[in-house]
C-alpha cells in the first residue's frame, strides 16, 4: 500500500503536470511511491523526464507504462505507445528495435484501423520513412495519418503528418507551398493546440527546413517562438535536433559562445542516446571553433562527428585550407561532391569548392561549381526571389570569381549584393568576410577611403567575433601586419638584342602577345599581377600550388607559340609587408628573394626555393636541390629547377 507521504508527492506531481510545470513534477515523481503509479502516471512521469533532458530515464518509463497498458487491456494506448517507444529508437539509429516495436504497435492495433492511435501509427511510419530518404515510399502514409486524424479529431497526428509534408514539399522544390504549409501548422503549436511533445517536433521539424533551403531569416523568427514557448512550458528545450538547430541560428546571428553551449549541451544529454544529432552538434562545434582559429579543437570536433557518419564536409575541407594544405581541402571537397547528388545538400558545398578551387589555382573548377549554384539556387525560390542566404552564397562565389579574373568592377558588383544579401539574413560573419573581399575589390579600383572603410568594419566585427585569423588577415590589408605570399617574377632573356633583331614595330606585337599570355595564366592559376615592368611580371598567389601551376602554364603557352621569347621564371613563398600602408603593392625580404631567384634562372627556365616546392611538387618532376648565392644575401639558397616540358 503506497505511503501517505508517497501518495502526496505523486498528488503534487499530478498537480505540476496539470500545469506543465515538468521540473517540479519530475522531482515529485521521483520521491513518489512507484507502487501507486498509474499507466497514465508513468506517461506523464516520461515526459517529465523528457522536457527535463533526460531521454534515457524517459525511455524506460514508456517501456513502463507500454507493460502497464497491455496488463491493463488497454490495446489501442498500449499500441500508442509502442509506437512512441519505436521513434525514440529510430531517433538513435536503432532500426532493428524500431521494427520490432512497430510490429508490436501493428498487432495490438490490427482491429484498430478506424481510430486516432492507427492514425499516429501510420503517421510516425511515414515521418520515420521520410527522415530515412524514401519520400515516395513516406507519402502514402502521412497523406493517411493526415486523412485519420482529420477524421477523428486528432490534431496532434494531423501537426506531424502535415509538417513532415511541409519539409517534403520544400526538399522537392515547392518552397512556397511548403513554407506555407509549415508556417501554418507552427501557428497551430505556438496557440497551444498541440501536446508538448508534437509542438516541439513541429518547432524542429520547420527551423530544419527553413535552414535547409536558405530562409534563415524565418528559421530565427520560429527559433524565438520556440523560446518562447519554451518559458511558458517550463522545458530546457525540445531535446536533441532541434536545440542543435536552436544553436546554428544562434551561431548565425554571431552568438558563438551561447551557440557552443547548446551544442554542448544537447551533445552530453545526447550521447549515448541520438549519436547523429549528437553528430550535427559536434560539427555544428567544429565550424565555430574553425571561425575562432582554434584549429586542434575543431578538428578533434570533426573527427567526433565524422565517427558516426556525418561528412564533416565543407567544414573540414576549410579547415584544411586555412592550414595552407589546399590539396587535402581539394581531394576533400572533391569526394564529397561526388557522393552528395541531393541538391540542397550540394549547395551546403558548392561555395567552399569555389573558395579552395581559386586557392588551389583552378579557376574553371571555381566557375563550374559557381554555375550549379547559380542552377540549384535559381530552383529553390521564396516567392518569385531566391532564398536570401542562397542568393548571398552565390553572389559571394560570383565575387570571389571576379576578384581572382581581375575583373574589379564586376567584383563590386556582386560583393555589394552579397553584402546587402547577407545582412538581411543578419549574418555579422558573413558580413565581415564579404566585406573584407570588397575592400580589396574598391583598392584595385583607386577608392582607398572605400576600401578602408570595408576592411576597418571587417576587422571590428571579426574582434567582437573572436575570429582571430580573420581580424589578422584585415589588419594585413590595412597594411598594419606581415603578410606572407608566394610571389612570382618573369624576364624576357636577351630582351635587348631580340628588339634590335625584329625592330619596333615586331618587337611591340611579340610582347603585346606575350603580356596577354602571362597575364591570362597568372590569373586562370588564382594569382594577382602586382606589376608590369618593362619585360615582366611580378605577381602573388596565397598558395606555392597556384604559382607553380601559372609558371609551368606560361613556359608551356609560349612554347607552342610560332614566335615567342626565351623567358626566365623565379618563385619563393615568404613574409612581405604593404610598402605605402594599405596598397596593393608588396616589399619586403619574401620579395627580393624571389626576384633574385628568378633573375639566377636559366632561359625558359622554373627556378624555385626548395622550400616553396616541399610537399607541393613530386620529386620527379623537378631537380635536385642546389645552392646558389643571391645577391644581398648572405647565406647560399636552396633552389630547384622544376620541368615543365
Amino acid at each position: 500500500m503506497p505511503s501517505a507521504t508517497g501518495a502526496h508527492h505523486l498528488q503534487d506531481a499530478r498537480e505540476a503536470v496539470s500545469h506543465g510545470r515538468w521540473a517540479q513534477a519530475h522531482e515529485a515523481f521521483v520521491r513518489a511511491d512507484p507502487a501507486g503509479l498509474t499507466a497514465e502516471d508513468l506517461v506523464d512521469y516520461a515526459e517529465s523526464a523528457w522536457w527535463t533532458g533526460r531521454p534515457e530515464e524517459a525511455l524506460g518509463l514508456r517501456e513502463r507504462a507500454y507493460a502497464t497498458l497491455v496488463d491493463a487491456g488497454e490495446r489501442g494506448r498500449a499500441g500508442r505507445m509502442a509506437v512512441l517507444i519505436a521513434w525514440d529508437h529510430a531517433a538513435r539509429g536503432v532500426m532493428a528495435v524500431y521494427h520490432g516495436w512497430m510490429a508490436r504497435a501493428e498487432r495490438l492495433l490490427a482491429d484498430e484501423h478506424a481510430s486516432a492511435d492507427y492514425a499516429y501509427l501510420v503517421t510516425v511510419r511515414g515521418f520515420t520513412t521520410m527522415e530515412l530518404g524514401n519520400v515516395a515510399e513516406a507519402l502514402p502514409d502521412l497523406e493517411l495519418g493526415e486523412e485519420l486524424g482529420a477524421m477523428y479529431g486528432d490534431r496532434d497526428v494531423q501537426a506531424i503528418a502535415r509538417v513532415a509534408r511541409g519539409r517534403v514539399l520544400v526538399g522537392a522544390g515547392r518552397v512556397d507551398e511548403g513554407l506555407a504549409l509549415l508556417d501554418e501548422v507552427s501557428a497551430s503549436a505556438v496557440s497551444g493546440e498541440l501536446q508538448p511533445f508534437e509542438a516541439g517536433l513541429v518547432y524542429c521539424v520547420t527551423i530544419s527546413a527553413c535552414q535547409q533551403v536558405g530562409d534563415l531569416r524565418r528559421a530565427a523568427e520560429w527559433t524565438e517562438a520556440t523560446n518562447r514557448w519554451c518559458d511558458r512550458n517550463d522545458t530546457k528545450g525540445f531535446p536533441g535536433a532541434c536545440r542543435v538547430h536552436r544553436a546554428q541560428v544562434l551561431q548565425l546571428r554571431g552568438r558563438w559562445q551561447d551557440a557552443e553551449v547548446q551544442c554542448e549541451e544537447a551533445c552530453a544529454e545526447l550521447a549515448d542516446y541520438n549519436a547523429w544529432i549528437t553528430a550535427e552538434g559536434r560539427y555544428e562545434i567544429g565550424e565555430i571553433r574553425r571561425r575562432r582559429g582554434e584549429f586542434a579543437a575543431a578538428l578533434e570536433s570533426y573527427r567526433q562527428a565524422g565517427e558516426v557518419g556525418l561528412d564533416p564536409q565543407p567544414g573540414l575541407a576549410l579547415l584544411r585550407l586555412a592550414e595552407g594544405r589546399v590539396d587535402a581541402a581539394v581531394a576533400a571537397l572533391r569526394r564529397a561532391l561526388d557522393e552528395g547528388r541531393e541538391p540542397l545538400r550540394r549547395v551546403a558545398l558548392l561555395p567552399a569548392q569555389v573558395e579552395v578551387s581559386l586557392a588551389a589555382g583552378d579557376l574553371g573548377s571555381a566557375r563550374e561549381a559557381a554555375a550549379e549554384l547559380g542552377r540549384t539556387v535559381a530552383s529553390y525560390t521564396i516567392g518569385s526571389a531566391p532564398a536570401p542566404a542562397f542568393e548571398a552564397q552565390l553572389h559571394l562565389a560570383r565575387g570571389r570569381i571576379h576578384l581572382a579574373e581581375q575583373d574589379w568592377r564586376a567584383a563590386v558588383d556582386s560583393l555589394r549584393e552579397a553584402r546587402a544579401r547577407w545582412q538581411q539574413v543578419g549574418a555579422p560573419y558573413e558580413v565581415a568576410q564579404t566585406r573584407m573581399l570588397l575592400g580589396l575589390a574598391y583598392r584595385r579600383l583607386g577608392d582607398e577611403d572605400g576600401a578602408t572603410g570595408e576592411l576597418e568594419s571587417a576587422q571590428a566585427t571579426f574582434a567582437r567575433l573572436g575570429a582571430r585569423l580573420d581580424e589578422e588577415r584585415t589588419t594585413e590589408l590595412l597594411g598594419r601586419l606581415e603578410t606572407r605570399r608566394t610571389f612570382l617574377f618573369t624576364d624576357i632573356v636577351g630582351s635587348t638584342q631580340l628588339l634590335e633583331t625584329l625592330g619596333d614595330e615586331r618587337w611591340r606585337r611579340l610582347l603585346a602577345r606575350h603580356d596577354e599570355l602571362l597575364r591570362d595564366r597568372i590569373v586562370e592559376a588564382g594569382g594577382e599581377v602586382i606589376k608590369q615592368t618593362g619585360d615582366g611580371f611580378f605577381a602573388a598567389f596565397g598558395h606555392p600550388r597556384g604559382a607553380l601551376r601559372a609558371a609551368v602554364a606560361i613556359q608551356r603557352a609560349l612554347a607552342e607559340e610560332v614566335v615567342a621569347p626565351d623567358v626566365r621564371i623565379g618563385v619563393h613563398t615568404g613574409g612581405a609587408f604593404h610598402p605605402d600602408g594599405p596598397s596593393v603593392d608588396y616589399a619586403g625580404q619574401g620579395v627580393h628573394m624571389a626576384a633574385r631567384i628568378g633573375a639566377a634562372a636559366g632561359a625558359g627556365e622554373i627556378l624555385v626555393s626548395t622550400d616553396t616546392v616541399e610537399g607541393v611538387l613530386d620529386t620527379g618532376v623537378r631537380s635536385a636541390p642546389r645552392e646558389i648565392a643571391l645577391k644581398g644575401f648572405s647565406a647560399p639558397v636552396s633552389v630547384v629547377s622544376v620541368d615543365w616540358r
